[in-house]
Parts: C-alpha cells; structure tokens; sequence
C-alpha cells in the first residue's frame, strides 16, 4: 500500500503543482497590466514598474488561497481519469486497491491539502496583502481606502458613544484627515473632533492640526457650537492600530483570529456584524473544501473512456470548480442581504457538493 499511496501522491502533487501554476500565472498577467495603469501618474512618480512588479506579486498569496480547492479537484480528476485511461487504476484495484481504501488515501491527502490551504489564508495571504497595501501607499502617497466615505470605526465608553471616520492613510502611517464624533447618552452629538493627521500609540491617539467644535444643544433658545483650535492633543481610546488595520482590509483578506476580535469589538460596541461573522466561518469551512474536492474526483477513475477522452473530463472539472466558486460567493451575498445564519451561509456551497460528490462516489464507484 505504501508503493500505491507514493505513486498516487507524487502523481496528484505534480498535477496540483502544474495547475496551480498556470492559473497564478494567468491571474498574476491580468493583475500586472491592470496594475500599470497607475505607473507613471504624477501623484505617483515614484511607483514604477518595478514596484508595481513587487506588489502584484504579493498578491499570488491571496489568489492561491482561493485557488487551491479549485486547483485540487482538476489536479486529482487529471490523475484519476489517467490512470484509468492507461488501465494503470485496474491493475491498482486488482492489487487490492478497494474503493474504501482509495476514499481513505485521497482524504489523506486532502487532509494535507487542507493544512496548507488554511496556512496561506491564516497567516501567509493576511501578511502579504498588508505589505503589499503599505507598499503602494509608500509610493503613491495619500489615497482613499475605503470608496470615497474612508473607513468608519465605533467606541462606547460607559454612556458615551465615539464615531471615528478615517477618510485615508498617508506614507509614513498617519491617518489622515480624521473626524471623531462624540455622543452623549441620549444619542445627541456633543463633540466633534476634527484632525489633519493622527498616529496610533498606545491607548492613545495623539492628533495633529485639531479644530474642536462643542455643541450645546440641550435647550433650543441657548443653543450654540464652539469651535477651538488646538496644535495637538491626546484622545485616550482603546482603538488600536490592528483595529484600524483589520477595518481598512477587505474581510476576505484578514485572518481568521483578526475576524474573531473584531466581531467581538463590533457586538460590544452595537454595531452589526454580519458581513465579517460571515467571512470567519468561512475562513473556518473553506479549507475543509479541499477534502469535498478530493472525494469529487475519485469517481473519475472508474470510468470508462470509450467515448470520450481525458480533456472532457477535465474540462468537466474545470466547470466544476468554477461553480462552486461562483456560489461560494454568491452565498456569501445572499446571506448578508437576506440577514441568513451566518455559518450555514458559509457551510451551505461546501454541504451541497459534499451532498454531490458522495452521491457520484456512491453510483459509480460502489454500485457500478
């Protein structure tokens, strides 16, 4: 069994490998020229082709992280319908090469397939998204991060609420341009903070270029705003660095301990959730993917090619893996919009071809 599980591993290795290769090349082409559009623009001199080089290659992390399932299935599917169409899987099953025991080898395999999908996603993809978002930033100046409105952070203290918009970063790390909103414990505006620049330090933000504005607007007929201008100032807050990194990061580019915490800071401060508690449990069912992907392909290698060939069922696989990721996404949509659980919105695609791919391992393996 040993001699059968290396030939199929190095066999299913070299096919995932080749893969995946071709389709990080492909991805990394289309992100390179999209890239060169912003090479050369006056207000980035100094992002050349070089930087651009560098950045989109800190990207193929996070496409392989989305790949790899994908990648799995047409690599194991190209390996089984070979040895079938070689008659090398006949003379496996004649040496005792059981349709359990076949299920039992590739899930092996998947299982290491799921290790590595998760390690990219978790730590390798998260890392290099970050650098890459600080190296163009470094290059191209001060831009927008989150479409024209910035990124929008909350804080409660006791009866006393914080809005916090921070509308875009500049090279060095500071925010730029933020405004903080203070509530009082009827909801009512009290205070407005409006900063030129800020930099995150410990339990403290320390603000640069204030204008102030306190609003008494408790009685109509007394009813006033202050406006103060002050060079600096400290405003003590529990917003740390990481906060402001994992809100300015799309969801699908943190990890799976960022989106913890901060599902825990948006249900402690009243704010919804949705949208990220959906995208940890898929961070959480995604990699388990791998294994769906693995089952998916063993039917293959007991089919008969008479009257199709090898690339049909590829091509076959192909299709495959692009529906499920088409509806991996599509799910994750649905379940925001339509407020769904947010573990089964992420369970859902992976149940489904789990569903599919037991009922073609049943058919064609153990019936026929």
């Amino acid at each position: 069994m040993k001699t059968i599980r290396r030939l199929i591993y190095v066999e299913a290795l070299k096919a995932v490998a080749f893969v995946t290769l071709g389709f990080l090349s492909l991805f990394f082409f289309f992100d390179f020229v999209d890239e060169l559009q912003s090479v050369g623009k006056p207000e980035s001199l100094a992002y050349g082709p070089v930087q651009a080089l560098i950045y989109v290659l800190l990207l193929v992390p996070s496409h392989l992280y989305e790949l790899l399932p994908i990648t799995v299935l047409i690599g194991c599917i190209f390996v089984m319908a070979r040895l079938a169409q070689s008659s090398e899987y006949t003379i496996l099953r004649t040496s005792g090469l059981g349709p359990w025991r076949a299920l039992r080898t590739l899930l092996l395999l998947g299982l290491g397939f799921v290790v590595l999908t998760f390690a990219i996603g978790d730590y390798i993809a998260p890392l290099s998204g970050r650098t890459g978002q600080l190296l163009k930033s470094r290059y191209q100046g001060t831009y927008s991060l989150v479409g024209n409105t910035g990124a929008w952070l909350k804080e409660k203290r006791g009866d006393t609420s914080y809005a916090v918009n921070v509308l875009s970063i500049s090279r060095d790390g500071s925010l730029q341009n933020t405004r903080i909103f203070e509530f009082d414990g009827n909801g009512y505006v009290s205070k407005q903070l409006m900063a030129k620049s800020a930099r995150i330090l410990d339990e403290k933000w320390v603000l640069s270029e204030v204008e102030q504005q306190d609003y008494e607007t408790r009685t109509a007929d007394k009813a006033r705003i202050t406006t103060t201008h002050v060079e600096k100032m400290d405003w003590p807050t529990s917003l740390t660095a990481e906060m402001v990194s994992v809100a300015l990061l799309r969801p699908d580019r943190m990890s799976t301990i960022d989106l913890f915490d901060y599902i825990r800071h948006l249900n402690a401060n009243g704010q919804t959730a949705q949208r990220y508690e959906i995208e940890f449990w898929r961070k959480v069912f995604y990699p388990l993917s791998c294994l769906v992907m693995v089952v998916l392909a063993l039917p293959f290698a007991y089919l008969h090619f008479r009257q199709a060939g090898i690339t049909t069922y590829v091509f076959g696989g192909v299709m495959i893996g692009i529906s499920f990721f088409l509806l991996n996404n599509v799910f994750g949509y649905l379940g925001n919009l339509s407020n769904w659980s947010p573990w089964l919105t992420a369970a859902a695609p992976g149940l489904i071809y789990s569903v599919l791919s037991l009922t073609a391992f049943s058919w064609l393996v153990l019936r026929r």
